[in-house]
């Protein structure tokens, strides 16, 4: 089926609503799952409705929560997410680290317990929109294991997201490194098996530890792997990810006696800089424009139309699916509609929020 995101929205707003969020807090949520189908990264849009909702039936995650600053001094945020909703956990820290990098010229902001906080690239963009160059480093505890270190075969942590945001000059868009330090995110796993397609070579390991194409191996007990990015260099910056998100900022780490709670707990350390703080704005502005130029002038390969930056996939996406509409695959729709059946949402509902 192919939809409007307006229209996304509104059914995930609604279903959130009857799952026990406000109307704010649900319509955040919402917002952020299909923003995330909008710039083509369907592994964390409108699919993850069906885990969110079982998640809150039993208990997994708190409705209505909110950032609680445990701790601050100087340009230092030690904020705990109450394993809320981490659409909005991550919204309001980021307001509370942007106002106090705006204060003191850089934000270390420590964000432990919160649920999945989505695309982490939204977040990026949120500190490049307000001016700010951000680094963000993601661990995931609560799940079994998910990535094979280099050399190993069998998972030992999650995706752990790193992300680095660049705001915007006269001449360039913001630039939006946004990225899993396996070779896909996890979600990218589901979608390939909502399809019923295989995943591409060198992706997944199954649970002897065998190279495989089938994304059912990440579903099954015993578990199989993903593999980390480019090698030893992926699996080095995933275990760096886990030591700044997990360890440095107290979140809680991959070892087994945190893989039990059977739900998503994303920690992230956030680094916010303000570009006027470290030397002449004007400058950074200047030669990030000559940078990105350069760059994108090389000459393209063979099946390639332009040399593209960090963020331009994802400003492409948005242009072509605002005018041609999001497409979900059949199965991940049916496990939408259960989802939202399962809050108490009525056929007749659905389908006047479906045809709005």
């Amino acid at each position: 089926m192919i939809h409007t995101a307006k229209r996304l929205a509104k059914f995930a707003e609604a279903i959130f609503c009857a799952a026990g969020s406000s109307g704010k807090e649900a319509s955040s949520i919402a917002y952020n799952l299909v923003e995330a189908n909008l710039t083509g990264h369907d592994s964390h849009g409108i699919g993850m409705v069906p885990s969110y909702v079982e998640r809150v039936l039993r208990g997994a995650i708190n409705v209505n929560q909110h950032a609680t600053v445990i701790q601050q001094g100087g340009p230092i945020l030690q904020i705990d997410g109450n394993l809320g909703y981490g659409q909005v956990i991550a919204d309001e820290t980021l307001d509370i680290g942007l106002e106090k990098a705006r204060e003191t010229g850089a934000a270390i902001i420590a964000l432990r317990n919160s649920h999945h906080l989505g695309r982490i690239g939204a977040w990026g963009e949120k500190c490049a929109d307000s001016g700010f160059v951000s680094i963000h480093f993601v661990n995931a505890i609560g799940l079994r294991p998910q990535v094979a270190p280099y050399g190993g075969v069998e998972g030992r942590y999650s995706t752990n997201p790193y992300c680095v945001s660049i705001p915007c000059t006269d001449n360039q868009p913001r630039i939006v490194l946004d990225m899993a330090t396996s070779k896909v995110a996890m979600g990218k796993v589901r979608v390939a098996r909502n399809k019923g397609e295989r995943v591409a070579d060198g992706i997944l390991f199954d649970p002897s530890g065998k190279p495989t194409n089938d994304p059912d191996v990440m579903f099954a007990v015993p578990r199989g792997a993903l593999v980390p990015f480019g090698d030893h260099k992926g699996y080095g910056l995933s275990f760096i990810c886990e030591v700044l998100a997990g360890a440095l900022i107290n979140g809680g780490t991959c070892v087994p006696r945190n893989q039990t709670q059977n739900t998503t707990i994303n920690n992230m350390l956030s680094v916010v800089l303000d570009p006027n703080a470290l030397g002449d704005a004007d400058v950074f502005r200047r030669e990030l424009d000559e940078i990105t130029t350069y760059v994108k002038s090389a000459r393209t390969g063979e099946g390639f139309e332009k040399v593209l930056v960090p963020g331009d996939p994802e400003r492409l996406a948005k242009e072509e699916r605002q005018d041609s509409g999001i497409y979900i695959d059949d199965e991940t729709w049916n496990q939408v509609l259960v989802a939202a059946k399962s809050v108490g949402l009525r056929s007749d509902d659905i389908d006047r929020l479906v045809a709005a």
